[in-house]
């Protein structure tokens, strides 16, 4: 069975992922990285700002932020 794929940001308060690819480079893919946030990591929404911008996820046992632009450019599959 084939779970649906998204971006980060569009998963919904409450809601979980699961890692599948991270489409960043550079010194941001490896901050996230460093957290925890690798291919097949958990990571669940826990608060949208107003602006959609910045967004709050649960990875790993620490609540972390990420701007909108950055979660866009990570893709999970829904569990």
């Amino acid at each position: 069975m084939s779970r649906e794929t998204i971006t980060l940001d569009r998963l919904t308060e409450g809601s979980r992922g699961q890692v599948e690819d991270i489409l960043l480079h550079g010194e941001m893919r490896r901050r996230l990285q460093e957290l925890g946030l690798i291919k097949g990591t958990t990571v669940r929404c826990l608060h949208k700002g107003l602006t959609g911008s910045p967004i709050a996820y649960y990875i790993r046992g620490a609540a972390i932020a990420l701007r909108g632009d950055d979660a866009k450019r990570i893709i999970v599959r829904l569990e």
